[in-house]
């Protein structure tokens, strides 16, 4: 139940924003305040911040902890044109990450009426967040976020065309699934102008935001080259760390029974990595190692100046993008600035030098691992270790977990699902087999396991197949099969879950059952049983296929992000590792403790931090405040990989930074790279990187003593 509070008599001087009769010509107001003690609250206690005009907002342990902003008197909010300013200070030692919601309508849903947001505060931060309001999220153009203004930290909130921001009837702040009680300052909050909102000509002919200077931004090709001979004496000054052997190894550590292929090993209570030679690995490694990244030009090239016109040596880098996940097209047109930005630098033959340059600059860099996604131009290179990507492909069926966000999972009761993994994985084992520089296989990312938490999306999976029709599901025949084994009769069945099923035909049917409040402990074990075997056989089976085609290389798992307690418990029992993508400032040692009791070793895939004073108009899933505090959380990043005894290592997503105006398969436009479009390195970044991978595996060694 919603507690509205009574309000201070000193809050009584706070100006309450009234509902906006501006004239859509009329000037823009200045910044108009918002008073934060007209509010309701749920799972949250409230108290005075630093000054009476704040509020201190302690979230409770629940699963969306907030307190809401309504419209004074059950009127509207006319924020047209407008921004929601935060003034925000986490006062916990821990990172805490902040979301905001902005309603239009009392039936807003987290994605219809309303817009989303959400910001990662460092301990006892305080910055100012602004949250553009539009009717168009930022994907109708293309993009995860568009341009914002440099002296706040803005935060693209996302949602579908529904909302309106002339008809604004209350925000709230909120945390996701904390699980201790958690302190944010809420100390102002205001409706500022927002910037203009067009967005003719912001990417220039290199492919950088147009608008805005910052060191390190490209003016001529003359200063690209002119950077390319300064990163050379750079990587010459700085050789990779001395204790490495010739695959990434410990060279100076205690070595193990070499095997000529990477291997696993527990030692002294941590798990590591083995390289061929026997030297003990963490596998340090950037994903997207490739030139491939493109972005869309349909419907939108007015946002671009200085693109190859025909006849111009770089319009070869124009192309087509098919099959684009999210956006406002599905297939168009295409322009890849990094690749020509290469062009500008090394000439026609730029991919052969773009080649040696990346080997220089891992090696320099401490790197070494080249991870998943990258060009499979890089397998059997010879020269640094790598990880082969394989995504399951074909026609084999699918099932809904309820959270299918890349795609619905996929059925691996369908016989047709082991012959589709047999001839996924023949399209890249040949590329890799007998290769010693091989670590393993990554096989698919991310799926749709359902969610964890609470139970309704722990059994997903199961919960998909019951309301599936028994023809043409696989898994709904596996899941009767399995009840069928357990009950015998269709009474006994009724009797546990206390449903009234007239026979097995009902069940066999699309069945959809009873809101979770009213589920037996019967029908929860049997939904766990469930999704165990569904997790199980769908390792199983990329397993036995894999081993079949290449014994020698590791099965390194599927990359979790949306997971179960089921689909991990499976992962550890049949991989040789355990693979998850971690999109946090750190690897908490209390949360990620479980890792401990899988007896198995784990990696990261996936992991970054991005900021925005660079050019770029989003920061990543992960963000900080400038390049400094970026590369410091990669250095604590990683320094928290190496104390965890489980884990063997980490794979920076990615190595360039996404287009600013969005890949072309579903708009991302993160500042997530070691390089800018132009080929720069981030200098802050790099120095981060080389600092702790030089110290790596003696830190490793001896995990948890101070240092």
């Amino acid at each position: 139940m919603m507690t509205r509070l009574r309000l201070p008599s000193m809050a009584l001087a706070l100006a309450i924003c009234a509902p906006s009769t501006a004239r859509a010509d009329a000037p823009a107001p200045g910044p108009r305040p918002v008073n934060l003690w007209a509010h309701e609250r749920s799972h949250a206690r409230v108290g005075y911040g630093a000054k009476p005009e704040m509020v201190r907002v302690t979230f409770e342990p629940a699963e969306w902890p907030h307190i809401r902003f309504p419209a004074p008197g059950g009127r509207a909010w006319d924020w047209s044109g407008r921004s929601l300013v935060l003034e925000v200070r986490n006062l916990d030692p821990k990172d805490v990450e902040v979301h905001v919601r902005i309603d239009d309508d009392p039936s807003a849903d987290g994605v219809h009426h309303c817009r989303t947001g959400r910001a990662t505060l460092a301990p006892n931060q305080a910055t100012t967040l602004a949250f553009p309001l539009s009717r168009k999220d930022p994907m109708a153009f293309g993009m995860r976020a568009l341009p914002g203004s440099p002296n706040v930290r803005t935060v693209q909130a996302s949602g579908d065309d529904s909302f309106n921001p002339a008809h604004v009837t209350m925000f709230q702040v909120f945390l996701q699934n904390p699980t201790e009680p958690r302190q944010v300052e809420l100390r102002s909050a205001s409706i500022a102008t927002a910037e203009d909102a067009s967005l003719d000509g912001i990417v220039d002919a290199f492919g950088q935001y147009a608008r805005a200077e910052w060191p390190g931004k490209v003016h001529s090709v003359a200063e690209l080259k002119a950077r390319h001979e300064a990163e050379a004496a750079d990587l010459l000054a700085h050789p990779e760390p001395g204790d490495r052997d010739r695959f990434g190894g410990w060279r100076d550590g205690p070595k193990e029974t070499p095997t000529g292929f990477f291997r696993t090993a527990h030692r002294d209570g941590k798990w590591w990595l083995v390289d061929p030679e026997g030297a003990l690995f963490v596998s340090l490694g950037v994903d997207v190692v490739t030139t491939s990244e493109q972005t869309i030009l349909d419907g939108r090239s007015s946002l671009f100046t200085g693109l190859p016109g025909k006849g111009d040596p770089l319009s070869r880098h124009y192309g087509m993008a098919f099959g684009i996940h999210s956006g406002p097209v599905k297939q168009g047109r295409t322009f890849n600035l990094y690749a020509a930005n290469l062009e500008r630098t090394y000439g026609r033959d730029y991919l052969n030098h773009w080649r040696v340059r990346t080997f220089e600059r891992l090696r320099s860099w401490g790197f070494n691992t080249i991870a998943n996604w990258s060009d499979p131009w890089f397998y059997g290179n010879g020269r640094i270790p790598y990880t082969a990507t394989v995504g399951i492909e074909g026609k084999h069926a699918r099932v809904s977990s309820g959270s299918d966000y890349w795609g619905r999972m996929h059925d691996p009761f369908d016989p047709e699902f082991a012959r589709d993994v047999r001839a996924s994985l023949a399209r890249v084992v040949p590329k890799v087999k007998g290769d010693r520089w091989c670590i393993g296989y990554f096989v698919d990312n991310e799926l749709s396991w359902g969610g964890f938490g609470d139970q309704a999306g722990r059994l997903g999976l199961a919960i998909g197949s019951l309301s599936a029709p028994a023809e043409g599901s696989p898994a709904k025949r596996a899941i009767v099969a399995q009840l069928r084994a357990k009950y015998g009769e269709i009474a006994k069945l009724n009797a546990g879950w206390k449903t009234d099923l007239a026979d097995w035909k009902a069940l066999e049917a699309p069945w959809h059952p009873p809101l979770p409040a009213r589920w037996t402990e019967a029908f929860r074990s049997d939904m766990k049983a469930f999704v165990t075997e569904f997790a199980r056989a769908y390792f199983r089976t990329i397993r036995d296929e894999l081993k079949a085609q290449d014994p020698d290389h590791l099965y390194l798992g599927c990359r979790f992000a949306w997971r179960t307690e089921e689909a991990i418990a499976a992962a550890a029992e049949i991989c040789d590792v355990v693979s998850f993508n971690i999109y946090e400032r750190r690897v908490d040692p209390a949360k990620w403790a479980f890792l401990s009791d899988l007896k198995k070793p784990a990696i990261i895939g996936e992991f970054h931090v991005g900021a925005l004073d660079r050019g770029m108009f989003h920061t990543g899933l992960v963000s900080a405040s400038s390049q400094e505090e970026r590369a410091a959380i990669y250095r604590d990043f990683v320094g928290s990989v190496l104390d965890h005894p489980a884990l063997v290592g980490c794979h920076w997503f990615q190595y360039v930074d996404e287009p600013i105006t969005g890949r072309s398969y579903d708009g991302e436009n993160y500042n997530i790279g070691f390089l800018t479009v132009t080929d720069t390195p981030y200098p802050e970044l790099v120095s981060a990187a080389r600092a702790i991978h030089a110290k790596a595996y003696a830190w490793r060694a001896r995990a948890g003593a101070t240092r």
